[in-house]
Formats: C-alpha cells, structure tokens, sequence
C-alpha cells in the first residue's frame, strides 16, 4: 500500500509499505481523511517519536475492511474515527485514571504507524463508529476535537466567564466554538495572521485583533488560552489573566521553550496555571459533538490535498497557511 513516512530528521516521503495485518482484537481501516498536526512537525523535528521511520497521522477515520478473529464490536463497512491513544493500563497513572499521562504512553501515527496512508490498523477498543449522516472525510477532526474537550474539562469552566484565545488556527478555533457552547460571557481571539482572524470572526468572536492591547480588558480574562505554543504569545498570556483566572497552556511547545512567571502574583491573585495533555475520556463524546454539528466541516478543513503530497503538505502547515489540512489517499 502507499502511505507517508517520515524516514528521519527533516524528511518526508511517500512510499510503498506492507499492508497491515490485524491482530485478534484489531481492526483495518480504510483511510478516508487523515489530518495534518503539530505532533507531526515535532516528528519530523525528531521529537516525540521515539524512533524513525514512521507512518504519521493521528487524526484519521475511515470504513473497516478487515477484523481480527475476536472482533465483534465493529463489521465490515462501518465507518469509524480512530482514538489514536495507546495506553498501558497498568501503571499509577492509567489506575489513578491519568490515562494520558501513561507511564508507557502510546499513539497511533507517533509510535506505531499511523493513518496517513491507505490502510491504518487499530484496536477495535479504539474505534468509535460513525452515524450514516457524518462523511468520513470529514471525521479527522473528531480527534483534534477531543483534545479541545479534555481542555475544557482541564478548565472547569463557570458560566459567565470572559474569555482570551491565543491563536485562530484550528485549535484555537475549536476552543472558540466549545466556549460560545459552555456559557462564556464573551471570547476573544488574538492573532498575527489576518486570514485566520477572520475566520474566527466568521465563527462569531466577540472580538479579534493582533494582540489584547487592542482590546477592551483592562482587568484581563477569566480564562486565557495558549493554542499556539509560542512562547512569547504563552509570555504575554500569563499577565492577562485576571484575580482568581486560569492559564491553559494547550498548544504545543517546543521541548526548549522557556517562559517566565511571577510566584507572587500567582500567590496573591490566586491565579492557577494548568496544562492539557492530548485526549482523555473525551473521544466518545467529541465524536457525537461532531454528529451533532459543533463544527462546520466546511469552515476548518481548508485544503484537501491527495496522500502524494504529504511533504508539500507538511510544509504548508508548518508556514501557516489554511487551518486544518487533510491528506486523502
């Protein structure tokens, strides 16, 4: 079969690879859409993938074509979106239901091969299926959404809460659509990149600019949201927080990013500082979110481009150019 593989350092190519063969309690996925993100930049910077080569693609859904010989959940012709996360079950944090924060952590497309390519194998546990309404290729949202969920259970958002985005890519812009769904009072995105700034604002921001100094929040926000892992938009989050706010560090920063906090304000604005890791019993619940229409498909897929072009792709993304972009084998 044809899929992408990151081979080392720095490079991406498209290549023929064995097809998958699945275990007893696996299941083969016929990719209809795999979704490009920043875990996948990290690989091919050589973080986060323990070793190379490797197949990415974490964001992937597709029709089942093959099950393993103890397989019953799922048939033949299903359509499913993958939960890319492989956990081991056994150490202090899965029993403690820190599931994410595996002592062996795993992934789909990060440490086994993963969806972009024409076939992806999985555990069956892994596979939501699809309502016939959805498109499949559609679907790889599904897990970027999930992440934004378990952000939002991160928060403990109250009602009425005045919110700050850093970031209009598709992060952020999910986090801006589970915020107008979760009683904020208003939100606001802050940018550098014009386009994306205004699809936020096709989504119905309270407000957007450049940065918070051109907005009306002297007091700062309740809730301040780094989607972007930059650390000077993560530097200058962390003083806009309000008395008694939160910080949620949710993009993904490089391993050698450094920021600077003042202890004393942390202690005498009871400001809390908290971060968001990948998914964590959220899957499910993105996946009828998404049924039900939380996002427009439409909106955040902006480039659809053929599984040849996984390299060209990765380059886009990392440039800045679209919001959420797809591989289609």
């Amino acid at each position: 079969m044809k899929a992408a593989v990151i081979e080392s350092v720095g490079r991406a190519v498209v290549t023929e690879v064995p097809d998958p063969t699945p275990g007893p309690r696996d299941v083969v996925v016929e990719v209809a859409a795999c979704g490009l993100c920043g875990t996948d930049l990290h690989i091919l910077q050589g973080e986060f993938a323990p070793k190379l080569p490797i197949v990415p693609g974490h964001e992937f859904a597709g029709e089942v074509v093959g099950v393993g010989s103890q397989v019953t959940e799922v048939a033949l012709g299903d359509q499913v979106a993958v939960d890319p996360s492989l956990y081991c079950y056994e150490c202090r944090y899965c029993r403690t239901g820190h599931n994410n924060l595996c002592e062996r952590w795993a992934a789909i497309g990060v440490t086994t091969a993963g969806g972009a390519a024409q076939y992806a194998v999985a555990p069956v546990a892994n596979c939501v299926k699809l309502p016939e309404h959805v498109r499949t290729q559609d679907a790889a949202l599904v897990e970027p959404l999930s992440c934004a969920v378990r952000g939002y259970d991160v928060l403990q958002s109250r009602l009425g809460a005045h919110v700050l985005i850093y970031g209009s890519g598709t992060m952020g812009l999910m986090m801006l659509e589970l915020a107008k769904r979760t009683g904020a009072a208003s939100v606001d995105m802050v940018d550098l990149n014009p386009a994306r700034l205004e699809t936020a604002r096709k989504l119905g921001v309270s407000a957007s600019a450049a940065t918070p100094d051109e907005l009306d929040r002297p007091q700062g926000w309740d809730l301040v949201v780094d989607a972007t892992g930059n650390a000077a938009a993560i530097q200058d989050g962390l003083g806009r927080v309000a008395k008694a706010g939160t910080f949620l560090q949710f993009g993904v920063a490089d391993y050698a990013t450094r920021v600077e906090i003042d202890p004393y304000r942390i202690y005498n604005q009871e400001i809390t500082i908290t971060g968001s890791m990948a998914v964590l019993h959220s899957y499910e619940r993105a996946a009828e979110l998404f049924a039900n229409g939380v996002l427009d498909p439409d909106v955040f897929i902006s480039d659809r481009l053929p599984l040849e072009q996984y390299p060209q792709a990765l380059e886009q993304f990392a440039a800045g150019v679209g919001r959420k972009i797809v591989v289609v084998p």
